[in-house]
């Protein structure tokens, strides 16, 4: 039986695409974003056992060389992310198509669909085909959050039982991309004009940095004039908050302020996008 690494869901969300969504989180992603608010789904637990020995309600043990987490002892305080340096969580669930489906259905008046996300929820391409298929028999719509490392052109079956994509598009400038993730936005690129054309693009995100007028500028630009009106585009404002040490020093340690972000909304309007939003 097939299973992926769960980080969290959220069971009622209205911010992972339209309508309330139940959001599933895995766990992984091949970028390792400068600003990432969730860098603890980064990477896959070692097993180095730090978490251990700072748990506060030993939720956590170590046996065999494996960190085991105990759900019921354990009381969200995120100690364990906190002292873990490998970018990573102990807290991951295992979790079957089946497992998922339970628990969606229980939800299921309260709900038009899923998003999945993460991390980066396409490094789980193969689980996502199955879980689409059971879930499109609730009557469920289903979206993936995704950063556009994986070719979705090489998926025509996710895609075709897929009800779109919300891409991240964190920069344009190939050099900076690099430097705010670690990888090449090549194929990012690709996959907007991808999308675009199958009209699966449920809508592109980019945050807003501070101190980056050039970058942001040219970004905006880019993804503003291909969207024109077929696609929501959202203009996330920078914070600060749940961004590691690294990040902060890199780009800073305040909030994007609103009025600064509306400059780059006036940017999409003049491309005859108006579908743009801050967030």
């Amino acid at each position: 039986m097939m299973k992926a690494p769960v980080n969290k869901i959220i069971p009622f969300s209205n911010v992972d695409g339209p309508g309330n969504r139940c959001a599933i989180f895995f766990q992984s992603c091949p970028f390792s974003c400068l600003y990432c608010h969730n860098p603890e789904t980064i990477h896959m637990c070692m097993h180095c056992g730090d978490c251990v020995t700072t748990c506060p309600t030993d939720a956590l043990t170590l046996e065999a060389g494996k960190v085991l987490w105990n759900s019921e002892k354990c009381v969200d305080c995120d100690t364990c992310i906190h002292t873990c340096t490998h970018l990573a969580s102990p807290k991951i669930r295992y979790m079957s198509v089946e497992e998922l489906v339970e628990q969606i259905k229980a939800k299921k008046a309260f709900l038009r669909g899923i998003t999945v996300s993460g991390g980066e929820c396409m490094n789980h391409a193969a689980f996502l085909l199955d879980l689409f298929k059971e879930v499109k028999k609730l009557g469920l719509t289903c979206l993936i959050d995704s950063n556009g490392y994986y070719d979705f052109s090489q998926y025509p079956q996710l895609m075709a039982v897929c009800d779109g994509v919300m891409l991240d598009v964190k920069a344009v400038d190939a050099k900076f991309h690099q430097y705010l993730t670690g990888c090449d936005n090549t194929m990012v690129l690709k996959n907007l004009a991808y999308l675009l054309h199958t009209q699966k693009l449920e809508e592109v995100r980019t945050v807003i940095l501070p101190n980056q007028d050039l970058q942001n500028e040219k970004t905006v630009r880019y993804v503003s004039e291909l969207l024109k009106q077929q696609s929501r585009y959202k203009l996330i404002r920078y914070r600060q908050y749940g961004v590691r040490e690294e990040g902060l020093k890199a780009l800073g340690n305040t909030t994007v302020s609103q009025m600064y972000v509306a400059q780059y909304k006036q940017i999409c309007e003049e491309n005859g996008n108006t579908t743009s939003i801050i967030i």
